[in-house]
């Protein structure tokens, strides 16, 4: 796909934060309702759609590719976990904002940004090994996410038992055995899941409506956190899976999910289990709004 339809792809999910942005505005979304949006897509609209995207496809990959698929997973996660590690060290800030730092350099937005990118770069079957890819993620954003936002000392052990998590393991055993649920199952949880994606980037709009917005753009801390995200993260990733025999399709769609923006999932969860929503909004926002021409330019240059 060419530098000019990826743009247009981003295009569009900058179009659904703006309108979330008007909506509040106009009164629509704010306060207790957002909120309740959040508790919404956190308890049913998102575990329908991890479900729904490991059993709706024709056919499944044999284990050994989702294996492969997984081992190119271990280096995704780990190259993240040294950054999360070592970034709040060198940015400082309030707790809170340390554990947005943290979140940020953690998880990319491999699901709601990240399927249809990888689709559009690598074609349709490009999509399975997304989701595999993002089966971790789901895991780990929904348990290790938020102890990385609130501390050891505001977690609580049920957070690992969440709707999002039991989801998440449930489509990682399905992916694994390659056991298919009924059809008409696939499509009920993929007709609800489907409003996931535009209800988060809605909320998202909403969030940032309260925000100084202008601060976003002035803050040289912020510039430098989106571009470890956006361009120093895949480069890394490129090179890294250039040395090792993954395969074109895992490694450039690895490549690709690095490629993208914070997680529009950490603002929920700071808002659900109350770590710095704003500063979360923010990075978020930045690095959604700098991706437009960065996702387009990593898949140019690295893929």
């Amino acid at each position: 796909m060419s530098f000019f339809d990826t743009l247009c792809e981003m295009l569009v999910i900058l179009f659904a934060i703006a309108a979330g942005y008007l909506s509040h505005r106009l009164g629509f979304l704010g306060g207790d309702v957002d909120k309740r949006v959040s508790r919404l897509i956190l308890n049913i609209t998102m575990p329908a759609m991890i479900v729904a995207a490991v059993i709706t496809g024709d056919t499944l990959p044999a284990l050994s590719e989702v294996l492969a698929i997984l081992e190119v997973g271990v280096v995704f996660y780990l190259l993240e976990a040294l950054f999360m590690l070592a970034v709040p060290r060198i940015f400082g800030g309030t707790p809170g904002e340390r554990g947005v730092w943290r979140y940020a350099m953690m998880f990319p937005n491999v699901g709601f940004i990240g399927y249809p990118v990888a689709v559009a770069l690598f074609g349709q079957e490009a999509l399975f090994f997304a989701v595999v890819l993002a089966l971790p993620f789901n895991l780990m954003s929904f348990t290790l996410g938020p102890l990385l936002l609130v501390g050891a000392k505001r977690f609580k052990v049920r957070q690992m038992f969440s709707p999002c998590v039991l989801a998440s393991l449930l489509a990682l055993a399905l992916a694994l055995s390659g056991l298919r649920p009924p059809a008409l199952l696939g499509e009920m949880l993929d007709f609800v899941g489907g409003i996931t994606v535009p209800l988060s980037l809605l909320l998202v709009g909403s969030l940032l409506a309260g925000l100084p917005v202008g601060e976003v753009f002035a803050s040289p801390r912020l510039w430098l956190l989106s571009v470890l995200r956006l361009l120093v993260m895949p480069v890394l990733l490129s090179l890294i899976l250039g040395r090792m025999d993954f395969g074109y399709m895992a490694a450039g769609v690895a490549v690709s999910q690095m490629a993208m923006p914070v997680a529009v999932n950490g603002s929920m969860l700071c808002m659900e289990y109350g770590g710095d929503a704003e500063s979360m909004a923010r990075i978020t926002f930045l690095t959604t709004l700098a991706s437009i021409v960065t996702i387009p330019l990593m898949a140019a240059l690295l893929l």
